[in-house]
């Protein structure tokens, strides 16, 4: 401190120097013979004084206006006098200076220490804490003390928040299937932090890490799946495998990142090509259905069919204890509903012939024999 007042007051005396340019050289003996009526000895020196710089010390009028002061005047200034009054020479302005400045110091010291030594972690947050730019230790949720900056320093991670990277983020996402076909994918990715100090570590972009590794993941996938299965009922499959497939590069990298789920949005053929595969598929659609159809009808002829073969062994089991009983039952159930389906005459006497009218020569005949039915 005293070196940096010593250098203050040798710079004030700089500005005693005599005046050069623009107000000439200033240089002179100035012999001074001040009188007693205040004006002060001339200077000898030719050109104007710089204005802007302090009087020598025997050219400023001292109270009581005798003026006087010979010789070059090699006093101090005014501001001079004021840097040796703060620095220790004669009275000082402030009370207690040295110890102010002590005091200062002091508070910004224990300000520093304050908000460098205690970290406030939230509860989806983690600590990642370097001693001297290595890693040794993570903090957990709460107020965590730590040696003052720059001994540790503490990187604050959010781990709880589950960030989400959608593919394509504009236009196309073309992609060869296994059977040679072109298929537009959209799919989402939902991940997160699992462990805070791999992922501030072990990878420079964890981002990009992830956005690399999930296309690389789809793509292989997608070259073992034919397009009617990307299309269609595949899609839980691509779904599941990506996740998988993530999952192990990112452990293998030690990232720290646990995907969450990946989820396609959009499987599709290209654009050029969008209506021949909606027929395909509207094609595909009807002959399932089709199927769908014949296989029910299958099944219910089937039932019939063994009901009828169960009810004929029942049948059976009677015959075999009562046949002639049995044998007349059944032609008389097969009469009935031969018969039942037929128009019938019954002509009791013998010999006699009926008139029998056609059915088709009167409207009414069907209906009146419908009516003599019920």
């Amino acid at each position: 401190m005293a070196n940096l007042f010593g250098w203050l007051n040798n710079a004030g005396n700089l500005h005693n120097e005599a005046p050069k340019s623009p107000w000439g050289s200033g240089s002179g003996g100035g012999n001074g013979g001040g009188s007693g009526d205040g004006k002060g000895g001339s200077g000898g020196g030719s050109g104007p004084r710089n204005p802007w710089s302090f009087p020598p010390e025997g050219r400023r009028p001292r109270p009581g206006g005798g003026g006087g002061g010979g010789g070059n005047g090699g006093g101090n200034g005014p501001f001079d006098d004021l840097l040796r009054r703060v620095g220790g020479g004669g009275g000082l302005p402030f009370p207690g200076g040295a110890r102010l400045w002590m005091l200062v110091i002091a508070g910004l010291l224990a300000i520093w220490v304050i908000f460098t030594s205690f970290h406030v972690i939230g509860p989806r947050e983690r600590g990642v804490v370097t001693t001297l730019g290595r890693y040794t230790g993570t903090l957990g949720s709460g107020i965590q003390p730590t040696l003052p900056a720059p001994f540790q320093l503490v990187d604050v991670v959010d781990v709880g928040s589950v960030r989400t990277l959608k593919f394509p983020e504009s236009g196309a996402n073309l992609m060869l299937t296994g059977d040679q076909n072109i298929v537009d994918l959209a799919y989402s990715v939902n991940w997160y932090i699992a462990d805070a100090a791999d992922y501030s570590f072990q990878i420079k972009d964890p981002t990009e890490t992830v956005k690399d590794t999930a296309e690389s993941a789809m793509r292989a996938v997608i070259a073992t799946t034919t397009l009617n299965e990307a299309i269609g009922e595949g899609q839980g499959r691509i779904s599941a495998d990506v996740q998988a497939g993530m999952q192990k590069i990112l452990d293998e990298y030690h990232s720290g990142i646990r995907i969450q789920s990946v989820a396609l949005t959009k499987a599709a053929a290209p654009e050029q090509v969008d209506d021949a595969f909606k027929a395909v598929q509207a094609a595909q659609q009807g002959a399932q259905g089709a199927r769908n159809n014949a296989n029910g009808y299958a099944q219910q002829v089937i039932a019939v069919a063994q009901g009828e073969a169960a009810e004929f062994d029942k049948i059976y089991e009677q015959y075999k204890t009562a046949p002639e009983v049995t044998r007349r039952r059944l032609y008389y159930e097969t009469m009935e509903q031969v018969l039942a389906r037929t128009n019938k005459t019954i002509v009791e006497a013998p010999g006699v012939t009926p008139y029998l009218p056609l059915p088709g020569l009167r409207p009414d005949t069907g209906k009146a024999q419908q009516g003599d039915q019920k």
